[in-house]
């Protein structure tokens, strides 16, 4: 028999995030608010809780600089011709398609992230200004212009491909935060792990997370398929009932 019941109030700042990200509301005001209900959840005093809020955003208020420099550079890459070089690249290529693409950065950012080296990808640094450009490059390749819908949708998985690599691939790296989070909260309550075990019992699912994307990613060429054929069909039978007008 426990001791002292687990309270499972404080949960509800998490149901505040899903909620507040579903509604498409102002982040910063989701994650504050999120916060402030798991603070008074927790049975928190009110200038405490307050105090703590403030503490750290002392310590993250260089975050944002941080965030902000890659930007110019970006910027001034992407006048001087970036996405295009890395499309003309790509389109040399001519075995390549979007999923293989797609599935070697995979590859490639859990890796770099299992080794701790997180900001080798990220969006505004590789999947904006590269990865999405090659992604749309290797399209262009095999079916010529591409509609707007295809071009969103090849976007918006390249930007997946990141996100999932990154999550899981960092979940592997003994230092990363999470790991000496989750370490420091079994210890103080009782419970000896070693760091490097936390972070083994993450290949597993680094692995299906891996083989679950790819399999995405490999039927994304599938749907490209069936989506350009049809985007290809549709002027022609356009033009012919023109033709017997």
């Amino acid at each position: 028999m426990m001791e002292h019941a687990i309270s499972y109030w404080p949960l509800l700042g998490v149901g505040v995030v899903i909620a507040g990200f579903a509604l498409r509301f102002n982040a910063l005001l989701v994650v504050t608010v999120a916060g402030i209900v798991t603070g008074l959840a927790a049975n928190m005093q009110l200038d405490t809780l307050l105090a703590s809020i403030g503490s750290g955003f002392l310590k993250s208020r260089n975050l944002p600089l941080i965030l902000i420099l890659p930007l110019p550079v970006i910027g001034m890459l992407e006048r001087h011709g970036l996405k295009e070089h890395a499309q003309n690249w790509i389109s040399r290529i001519k075995s390549v398609t979007t999923g293989r693409l797609l599935i070697v950065y995979l590859f490639v950012r859990e890796i770099t992230a299992a080794l701790g080296l997180t900001s080798l990808g990220g969006h505004p640094q590789m999947v904006r200004p590269l990865l999405a450009p090659m992604a749309e490059g290797a399209a262009e390749i095999r079916y010529g212009s591409l509609p707007d819908r295809v071009r969103y949708k090849l976007r918006a998985m390249s930007a997946a491909t990141d996100n999932v690599g990154l999550f899981f691939g960092e979940d592997i790296f003994v230092a990363f935060g999470a790991i000496i989070l989750m370490h420091t909260f079994l210890r103080e309550n009782g419970v000896e792990v070693d760091p490097l075990h936390i972070a083994m019992w993450g290949i597993p699912t680094a692995v299906f997370a891996f083989l679950i994307h790819a399999t995405r990613l490999y039927r994304l060429d599938r749907w490209l398929d069936r989506e350009m054929a049809a985007a290809n069909v549709a002027p022609t039978q356009a033009q012919g009932a023109q033709s017997c007008c």
